[in-house]
């Protein structure tokens, strides 16, 4: 573990940027930015194409560690070079923000009321490339769709089992069971899941340390004991749908809770923006979630 790097995520000011849209949610980010389908003919045109969208983004010149600490980045995103560095070493070397990697392989069908991460059988591969690649971090994603008891305590514990494997290969892992923003119980799906995740922080060893990717609570102040737990270095909340304006007000109502918001930082960008009304946009961005992420 980077030291330096752990002082930046455990008491820095600031959030995290969530830049790692795989294969199957990287149509839809590209529609959003102005890129259609019939703009590209293959999946190696369509990657060219969003590393060029992140590229823009990471080398905005508002987009600085003033106000992020780290930015998530999908495997190609990490195997891929900014200015001649590799995005990891562009990050930390030219803008002092934290690279992590997102290295879940996509969402297992729903059952019991989630969707665990399908078998990440290649994680051990990732995560030597990840350290090849100087990431601190890793990043994985789960969804819980209702307050099945069972299926929260499976989702739970998917994230822990292979949070433990991440940890002992040297890195920090994010766990990320997502609690739907339309859940009809979406309220009791988050006491259900705080309960177990904090079963497990229990049986962490001293030297065991996780972040967290929560959805913004219904209740607010909801996740202050998980905060400032030691076993947590920093808990960090997705935008999960809201719009930014949405997500910035509900994240102001939380202490101590910062985001790591992915289409509510990019809202609005497009290719076809000038550089300036490019930056002068995600600037405006950068800066309201900031703010909400620094309350």
């Amino acid at each position: 573990m980077n030291r330096k790097q752990a002082e930046v995520m455990q008491s820095g000011q600031g959030f995290i940027a969530a830049l790692d849209q795989s294969g199957g949610s990287t149509p839809k980010a590209l529609a959003e930015y102005g890129v259609t389908e019939d703009q590209y003919s293959s999946k190696d045109e369509m990657f060219d194409l969003v590393h060029a969208m992140r590229t823009r983004i990471i080398s905005s010149p508002v987009f600085t560690s003033k106000h992020i600490l780290a930015a998530i980045l999908f495997e190609q995103t990490m195997d891929r070079t900014i200015e001649g560095l590799y995005t990891g070493d562009y990050l930390w070397e030219k803008k002092g923000i934290v690279p992590i990697l997102k290295v879940d392989n996509g969402l297992d069908e729903e059952k019991e009321g989630s969707q665990l991460m399908k078998p990440i059988s290649d994680l051990d591969s990732k995560l030597e490339r990840a350290a090849e690649r100087k990431m601190f971090g890793t990043k994985m994603r789960s969804v819980i769709k209702s307050a099945n008891p069972e299926g929260i305590k499976k989702n739970v514990e998917q994230q822990f089992f292979y949070g433990k494997k991440i940890i002992s290969a040297g890195f920090v892992p994010i766990l990320e069971p997502e609690v739907d923003i339309k859940s009809p119980d979406k309220k009791e799906s988050e006491r259900l899941m705080k309960t177990e995740i904090l079963k497990h922080l229990s049986n962490l060893s001293d030297d065991e340390t996780i972040m967290l990717k929560l959805t913004i609570p219904d209740e607010d102040g909801f996740y202050s004991d998980l905060i400032e737990h030691p076993k947590v270095m920093r808990v960090a909340a997705l935008s999960g749908g809201y719009s930014r304006e949405e997500a910035v007000t509900k994240l102001e109502r939380n202490p101590g809770l910062i985001a790591s918001f992915s289409r509510a930082l990019v809202e609005g960008l497009n290719v076809h923006q000038s550089d300036q009304e490019f930056n002068k946009m995600l600037g405006t961005a950068i800066e309201e979630i900031y703010r909400a992420s620094i309350t």
